[in-house]
């Protein structure tokens, strides 16, 4: 039998150790480091503005509402939607930002980076429980499109407090040029929960399996309805309508099929399109110019839709800071660039 080997001296057990907490230390470093901004300017209302009461913003219902997730991965890109806004509203001190972070996630990166580019701002962040989502996900054509925080949008009227009623959702791909109050005051006629640009020339067939097309009692769910696309990631929420027709569970039974029987591939989208397709209220299509990241496809550059433009959106797998950092970026991402808040390196220690 051969001998054990001896146990290694003390100080390279020190060495190892010291050069593990090196590393560690050194990705954290690289995290912070990249997740340094600048603090953007103040913005000030109009002398015609309402005023919103410091004390109690939250419930304040002449404030604009706006609710947005937030990721260490797309904080970046939350920090530019968020500086578009406040850069472009005429009351931009009436604007209440309801921020949703992952419970299970390290809410302080995020946390911080808004609180240093953007000390006056009004807003509350609300951690949401993802693994009420997480059971239900199925896997999707993209891998991004599973993370468990890009469902928290269905889950808004119930992290929200019950007193505010209205509130803009906004992904963090995109950003605004026009007054997002012009958004926020969109009227739901009629008994419309959502209101966001519809898009009816789609080929709608395509956002569903054979299996679902195939099964009359699954199909029969778009009768009497005008079977129109819209892009979830701009819309504005009736809360009051939401809570009372109890969305989120219809939406989380139309999960739980999919998980029975893949009547779809593609996230969060079908689930909206399945219960609110047919029944929203209209929006110009220049409130969501989307799919400037190339939809499904890396690389591709996507030009504007005809017509006047209020509100680009990245959305699709091609990210403007992404393909600025990497040398390659498309056209319109230089109109991305102007409100991105990342701080260049040799900034750092200032």
């Amino acid at each position: 039998m051969m001998p054990k080997p001896p146990p290694p001296p003390l100080s390279l057990l020190l060495l190892f150790s010291l050069y593990i907490t090196t590393l560690h230390a050194t990705a954290a470093s690289i995290l912070s480091l990249s997740q340094k901004f600048r603090e953007a300017p103040e913005f000030y209302n109009s002398p015609d503005c309402p005023s919103v009461d410091t004390d109690n913003f939250i419930c304040s219902d002449v404030a604009v509402h706006v609710a947005m997730t937030l990721d260490a991965a797309y904080i970046r890109g939350s920090m530019a939607a968020i500086f578009s806004v406040l850069q472009h509203s005429s009351c931009p001190q009436n604007v209440v930002f309801h921020f949703v972070v992952s419970a299970s996630a390290d809410a302080s990166v995020p946390r911080a980076a808004i609180s240093a580019a953007f000390p006056y701002l009004k807003s509350r962040i609300y951690p949401f429980d993802d693994s009420a989502a997480a059971g239900l996900i199925s896997t999707s054509i993209r891998s991004a499109l599973d993370c468990p925080l890009n469902y928290a949008r269905s889950y808004l009227p119930n992290l929200l407090p019950s007193c505010v009623s209205k509130v803009v959702y906004l992904d963090s791909d995109l950003v605004l040029v026009d007054d997002i109050a012009k958004l926020a005051a969109t009227p739901l006629g009629g008994d419309a929960v959502l209101a966001a640009p519809e898009y009816c020339n789609a080929n709608f067939t395509a956002y569903f399996t054979p299996t679902f097309w195939s099964n009359p009692s699954l199909s029969l769910t778009f009768a009497d309805r005008k079977a129109c696309y819209f892009n979830t990631g701009v819309m504005v929420i009736d809360l009051l309508r939401w809570r009372s027709g109890g969305y989120t569970t219809i939406i989380e039974e139309w999960m739980e099929l999919q998980k029975r029987m893949r009547i779809y591939e593609l996230g969060s989208l079908p689930p909206f399109l399945l219960v609110f397709s047919g029944n929203i209220a209209p929006v110009d299509h220049r409130w969501n110019q989307h799919g400037l990241g190339g939809d499904n496809f890396r690389g591709l550059c996507r030009d504007l839709h005809p017509g006047p433009v209020s509100l680009l959106h990245w959305s699709g797998k091609g990210k403007p800071w992404a393909r600025l950092d990497a040398g390659r970026p498309c056209p319109l991402d230089a109109l991305w660039a102007p409100y991105d808040l990342l701080k260049p390196p040799f900034e750092f220690d200032s």
